[in-house]
C-alpha cells in the first residue's frame, strides 16, 4: 500500500492490494479526483479514517448498448408513475444517500461532509452528475456519479419508495447508451447490482475501455 502525500499522484494500478486498496492518504480536491477517476481509481473508507483509495481486480460494469432491463423491472418502468430529471438536484440525491441506511453501515456512511462538498464542486464544474427519481413531485429516488464522456462512474444510489433506485439506474443507462457512452462503470460488486444485470470484467480491460482503447 503507497501513503499519499500533497503531491498529486497516484501509483500504478497494477500495485493495488489482492483486495484492491492502492494507496492511502492524501485529500479530496478537485483535482486529485479527477486524476483518479481517469485512472481507474476511487475513494472509498469509513468516516474518521484517511481516505482509501481503491482499483479492484474485477470492476463491475454495464455495458449501455447492450443493457436489458430484469423482466420485472422494465414491466413496472412500462406502467410508472415515475418521472426522471437529469443533473437537476445534485446536493440532494447526494444527501439523501447520505442518510440512507444500508446493510453493514453501523458505524455510519462512507459518505462524509467532506466528500460531499468535494462531490459538490465535481457537479458545479460539471463533472459530477445526478438522476432524480420524482412522484408527485417529491424526490424518491436517484443517484450520483463521475461523468468522464464516454465513461460514466457511478458512486451511490437511494430509494425511499419500491423500485425507486432501480428505476434511476435504467434510466441512466438508457441515457448512456442514447447518447453512446462506452461503460457504466459500478466499481464493486454486490448482489444488487448483478440482479440489475451488472457484471465483472478485469482490471486491464476496465483501464483500456477507459482509455479509449478497447470496448466490450
Amino acid at each position: 500500500m503507497y501513503f499519499l502525500d500533497d503531491d498529486l499522484w497516484f501509483p500504478p494500478i497494477e500495485l493495488a492490494s489482492e483486495e484492491g486498496v492502492l494507496a492511502v492518504g492524501g485529500d479530496l480536491s478537485t483535482d486529485r479526483l479527477l486524476l483518479a477517476y481517469h485512472s481507474g481509481i476511487f475513494p472509498w473508507y469509513n468516516p474518521g479514517e484517511p481516505i482509501l483509495w481503491w482499483s479492484p481486480p474485477m470492476r463491475m460494469v454495464v455495458d449501455p448498448k447492450n443493457y436489458k432491463a430484469p423482466k420485472s423491472l422494465a414491466s413496472f418502468l412500462r406502467r410508472t408513475t415515475f418521472e426522471f430529471t437529469f443533473n437537476q438536484e445534485f446536493e440532494k440525491v447526494i444527501r439523501a444517500c447520505q442518510s440512507a441506511k444500508r446493510p453493514g453501515q453501523e458505524h455510519g456512511t462512507w459518505i462524509t461532509e467532506e466528500l460531499i462538498k468535494s462531490y459538490c464542486k465535481l457537479h458545479e464544474l460539471g463533472w459530477a452528475k445526478s438522476v432524480e427519481v420524482w412522484k408527485e413531485g417529491q424526490l424518491v429516488g436517484g443517484l450520483y456519479g463521475v461523468d468522464l464522456g464516454h465513461v460514466f462512474s457511478g458512486e451511490s444510489m437511494f430509494s425511499l419508495v419500491s423500485n425507486a433506485s432501480k428505476s434511476a439506474f435504467v434510466w441512466l443507462v438508457n441515457y448512456l447508451n442514447e447518447n453512446q457512452y462506452d461503460l457504466l462503470d459500478c466499481q464493486i460488486h454486490n448482489d444488487h447490482l448483478a440482479m440489475l444485470g451488472a457484471f465483472e470484467i478485469d482490471r486491464l480491460e476496465f483501464l483500456s475501455i477507459l482509455q479509449g482503447e478497447n470496448e466490450l
